[in-house]
């Protein structure tokens, strides 16, 4: 009886590791450069878990800089509770870039006990886009351009899209879609009474999910907005003020 159960023992073991089986993790990588700031890559991760999408929180992901034939590791960031993170790129200087201009990054994850090893690669080449505004025969314009920086050269036929920034949701403004002409210049006009702080729009002007340049942006400040006229009086209450801002 007791070589039986010395036997069966590592045989259960074996189908009890066989039943818990690891699950299939899902990452998902976007490069977004914004002219001036910064660029980054937004990482989430995901996994099909009783047949529904769920974000996977508090993961270790590395994130390494390749080539063919050469890599530099630029270090880890750690999934939040919502299963996102963000790997902020200082400099593309520091990437390693091949004979095409292109950067490739590997986000990586080793494996644990619940979930499979993954990764994911996002390649991306840089590209730069300039904007400014002028006015003429009273029509106000936004004036942009975009190139590859590796080329130096102006890309033609690219779908710009551009909007005036605001706190919930961007205003679009020219025409639905924006492609750049033989110059990779687009002009738009802007349509006068769109409020601005001071005066002030904050002009985006955004390259969308391009396959080989990410998202890039740029924002201009433009003269063009009808001034906001706040009401500072509103929080004043006084004994002798009106019903409604007095005690």
């Amino acid at each position: 009886l007791v070589f039986l159960s010395v036997f069966i023992a590592p045989i259960c073991q074996t189908i009890a590791a066989q039943n818990t089986k690891k699950i299939s993790l899902r990452i998902k990588a976007d490069y977004t450069k914004v002219i001036g700031e910064s660029s980054y890559i937004d990482i989430s991760t995901s996994a099909r878990i009783d047949k529904k999408n769920t974000d996977i929180p508090n993961l270790n992901l590395s994130i390494v800089s390749e080539t063919d034939d050469n890599e530099i590791e630029l270090g880890q960031v750690t999934t939040d509770h919502n299963g996102k993170t963000r790997f902020i790129i200082k400099d593309l200087n520091e990437l390693l870039k091949d004979s095409l201009g292109f950067y490739t990054l590997s986000i990586s994850f080793k494996g644990d006990d619940n979930y499979k090893r993954a990764s994911k690669t996002v390649s991306f080449k840089d590209a730069y886009i300039q904007a400014t505004s002028f006015t003429k025969d009273s029509v106000n314009y936004v004036n942009a351009s975009i190139k590859d920086v590796f080329l130096d050269s102006l890309l033609p036929e690219t779908l710009l899209k551009v909007n005036v920034k605001r706190l919930f949701k961007s205003l679009p403004i020219g025409e639905e879609f924006n492609y750049t002409d033989e110059n990779g210049t687009i002009l738009v006009s802007v349509e006068e009474g769109i409020p601005g702080t001071d005066g002030i729009l904050v002009v985006e002007v955004i390259l969308s999910d391009s396959d080989d340049y990410g998202t890039v942006k740029t924002l201009l400040n433009a003269p063009f907005g009808k001034p906001v006229v706040f009401d500072n009086t509103f929080d004043k209450r006084t004994l002798w003020s009106s019903r409604d801002k007095t005690p």
